[in-house]
């Protein structure tokens, strides 16, 4: 009897798990925020994740849960906890990428690299610190923040005055100086297997994900060696059930230090579906089903993914797809059902090649006819 996944959140992760559902013959399901969400082709409820019956009612037909987002509030999960429903990642794991906070108390407690870190609420808190790091540093909402939204570079305490204000905690980190951004991807099952995709760079515009090389230019060796043990190290340390991905900075004195976590398929690994003998989504279903983890070795020497961010000024994406293709024959493009807003992610191309040069000169053509 087929089982039946459902998918909390109905963004691009979840449609893109629809492919590898019905490849592995799973019965899918998404609780959706509208009937526009990018996911719509699978979504049998449109519905708030925040209201307990809703969420409840939508969980009660699946075998297992899992989500495109970390932001199901943690009354709800408790619920469906208390009500018998199998979910993967579990609440237990699922906090550390919900609260930053606790994210790196537990990181710290493991012993896994991190910037230099502190709680703060006041002021006085973020003037301390500022005086301890040379005046720069990093300060983060400690919950609900993501592509670069909740983050703020600061030089004063006045530039986050508001949040002091909110009276909540805030992350306050060092600014660190790294050579460039990394993540690794790691798959796990309940059981404890764990598969590794190579460590991949990746490059950041206004905080947001724009490009992801694999595997990482010089990642071999050292590097490839410490990013895998830190993955490895958090995933089994949290408890992690599906696809982890761990952000890292490798600095200038060549440390490797954690950045973010995200406990589900992440935009570093959208470059598995075609780049992967199993790609990101297809492992993420493996693994919370408790199923045998699939093989992730590269399909080619280089792949390049391009984020389409914003999308024309005018006009559908769609109308950009046969100037596109035709130019391009080797670019893989996926678009998100999304209409086309400023730094927002509406699709992504991928580009496999035997040259790094021609992988990304060819993803970045591609990914450009659809934006202005």
């Amino acid at each position: 009897m087929s089982q039946r996944v459902g998918v909390i959140g109905g963004g691009q992760l979840a449609r893109m798990m629809i492919p590898a559902a019905t490849n592995l013959g799973l019965e899918f399901s998404v609780l959706a925020e509208s009937d526009e969400s990018s996911a719509r082709l699978a979504a049998t409820t449109v519905g708030d994740y925040t209201d307990v019956s809703t969420v409840l009612a939508f969980a009660r037909e699946c075998d297992v849960i899992t989500f495109d987002h970390e932001h199901v509030p943690a009354n709800v999960l408790s619920a469906l906890e208390e009500a018998g429903v199998v979910i993967r990642p579990a609440p237990h794991a699922l906090r550390f990428a919900q609260d930053k906070l606790a994210m790196r108390e537990r990181l710290r407690d493991l012993g896994v690299p991190q910037p230099d870190w502190a709680r703060a609420r006041s002021v006085r808190d973020v003037d301390s610190f500022l005086a301890s790091h040379g005046g720069r540093a990093v300060a983060k909402l400690a919950r609900g923040g993501y592509d670069g939204k909740g983050v703020r570079f600061i030089s004063s305490s006045a530039e986050v005055l508001d949040w002091c204000e909110a009276d909540d905690d805030m992350l306050l980190e060092e600014a660190v100086s790294f050579r460039r951004e990394l993540a690794q991807l790691i798959g796990r099952r309940p059981s404890g297997e764990t598969a590794l995709w190579p460590v991949v760079e990746t490059v950041q515009t206004n905080g947001v994900c724009a490009e992801v090389i694999a595997p990482a230019p010089g990642g071999e060796g050292p590097i490839e060696t410490m990013a895998a043990d830190i993955a490895e190290r958090v995933a089994a340390g949290l408890d992690v059930t599906g696809v982890l991905a761990v952000e890292l900075f490798e600095t200038t004195d060549e440390r490797i230090l954690v950045n973010e976590l995200a406990m589900r398929p992440h935009n570093s690994g959208h470059w598995s579906i075609e780049g992967a003998v199993t790609s990101q989504f297809e492992q993420h279903l493996r693994a919370v089903l408790d199923l045998p983890l699939g093989s992730t070795a590269l399909r080619g020497e280089s792949i390049v993914m391009v984020n389409i961010l914003g999308g024309p000024a005018q006009g559908a994406l769609a109308d950009r797809l046969p100037q596109a293709l035709e130019r391009h024959a080797e670019a893989k493009v996926h678009l998100y059902g999304k209409s086309p807003r400023p730094g927002r992610k509406v699709g992504h191309v991928t580009v496999l090649s035997d040259i790094l040069e021609d992988a990304v000169a060819q993803a970045r053509g591609a990914a450009g006819f659809f934006q202005d």
